[in-house]
């Protein structure tokens, strides 16, 4: 007689399971975040749990257990691998880490498979690599992979959504990078759940990354994400994993952008800028550059800021068009940035800058897709809702970065000299900076106003 299945409610944000449904999480404290999920019996197929004996003498199988000082450790054992796309690497720290588990995440049609394909293939010409496949055909990658042109003689394929079986073949192929597109459709037979539900995403990820970290080999995975953008299934898969990417962009703009959300082996908010064409996606060298293509004539309410994405200043342009609002409670939109930060900024001008646009609806824009996550741009927006409040036009070699306190203080922000020397690279004469980020040295060709207030930066650019 058939055994009955038992059944559990899990939370899709955090994990956590429990025996019969609530409306609220006691965990995390999400609400209708409970899903049932049905458990089966336990793993009993020695083949798969055993994985690691096709594995014997693989790098990184062995020594798992043995108990070493940290000081003793040698990181010369864990080499990077180059993943030959510079901007790939500099938003995974360097290279893809042997037993590391790397998570890409990005919206449809982004270009999550092609950029990975585009890698391994690449990758496969000097170490073996496996791309499995469990969404597309093997026909339809290799129809890619030729319309790109890529080389495509080493690179080996698997179609499968089974994860006991995929960690058997790799087992037998062992490769050092392994791709799996996507993490969604992977699927346990011991889960009595549909492929894509939490359970089957969480025991799935789970069991790859064991296999990555007990045989040393480097794999990424690729997840969708929801409507709002986040990455779908259960919270914990961020956890299990080492690294969490993003590729994000829409579909009427040609540039892509890979952040790192988390990483274990380098720096969060990193970013990668890539260029879609017909050939796949190529790297974006000098993305400053990209972003600060101008018209030749500037309006009023356009100004360029330097922002600090990961390890590196970025150039971009911050819009803001200030109107006559004909509703009793004025629009404030802001694409790119915080609409919080931007409402407290506005009162911030108010306060301390005497100018007033409470009966203004106020539009803000980052050019290019760009998000801005710090606070270096806040006398940039400051200014430009100032230029087209009074709709005059500033210089177009001006760049402007600092912080505003709630007392109309400019802050300084990190890395300051950096930010100037790559505005003077980019042709810019003059700036506004915080009064602690003054240059030490001088720039040839750059005059530096450094300012302590807000009132002081408006009087630098006689707006009053």
């Amino acid at each position: 007689m058939a055994k009955k299945s038992k059944t559990a409610f899990v939370c899709n944000e955090c994990g956590a399971d429990y025996t019969k449904w609530a409306g609220q999480c006691n965990a995390c404290g999400a609400w209708n975040s409970l899903s049932e999920v049905r458990l089966g019996p336990a793993h009993t197929d020695s083949r798969a749990a055993n994985f690691t004996d096709a594995q014997a003498g693989y790098a990184g199988a062995a020594g798992q257990g043995k108990v070493q000082k940290l000081s003793e450790i040698d990181l010369s054992e864990l080499p990077r691998i180059p993943t030959n796309a510079s901007e790939l690497d500099r938003v995974l720290g360097g290279g893809l880490v042997p037993g590391s588990v790397v998570l890409i995440g990005g919206h449809p049609g982004a270009g999550k498979s092609t950029v990975l394909l585009q890698t391994l293939c690449h990758l496969s010409q000097a170490l073996p690599a496996l791309y499995v496949t469990g969404e597309e055909s093997l026909q339809q990658v290799a129809m890619r992979a030729k319309r790109l042109g890529l080389p495509a003689d080493h690179l080996q394929m698997l179609s499968e959504t089974n994860v006991e079986q995929i960690c058997l073949t790799a087992g037998e192929v062992k490769p050092r990078v392994m791709v799996v597109d996507s993490i969604q459709v992977m699927h346990m037979a011991e889960v009595q759940s549909a492929p894509g539900s939490v359970a089957q995403v969480r025991e799935s990820a789970a069991y790859l990354t064991r296999f990555a970290k007990q045989t040393g080999t480097a794999l990424i995975l690729v997840g969708h994400v929801t409507k709002d953008g986040t990455l779908a299934g259960p919270k914990v898969l961020e956890h299990i994993i080492d690294c969490s990417i993003m590729l994000e962009g829409t579909h009427d703009s040609r540039f892509r952008t890979l952040r790192a959300h988390k990483n274990r082996f380098g720096a969060v908010n990193e970013l990668g800028v890539f260029a879609m064409t017909e050939q796949g996606l190529k790297e974006v060298s000098n993305p400053s550059a990209i972003f600060l293509q101008r018209a030749d004539e500037i309006a009023a309410g356009s100004v360029v800021t330097s922002v600090w994405e990961g390890t590196r200043p970025l150039l971009v342009e911050l819009q803001a068009l200030v109107d006559d609002s004909s509703l009793g409670n004025p629009r404030r939109v802001a694409v790119g940035l915080d609409q919080n930060r931007l409402n407290m900024l506005l009162a911030v001008l108010h306060r301390h800058g005497g100018v007033l646009v409470g009966d203004q609806d106020v539009f803000i824009n980052v050019v290019g897709g760009v998000k801005v996550m710090e606070t270096s741009a806040d006398l940039t927006l400051l200014m430009a809702v100032v230029s087209s409040f009074r709709n005059r036009t500033l210089d177009r070699d001006l760049m402007i970065f600092g912080e505003v306190g709630l007392a109309g203080e400019i802050r300084p922000v990190p890395s300051g000299q950096e930010r100037l020397r790559e505005a003077a690279k980019h042709g810019f004469r003059k700036a506004i900076v915080p009064a602690a980020n003054r240059l030490k040295t001088d720039i040839e060709g750059m005059q530096v106003i450094p300012v302590k207030s807000l009132s002081e930066a408006l009087d630098a650019l006689d707006m009053r």
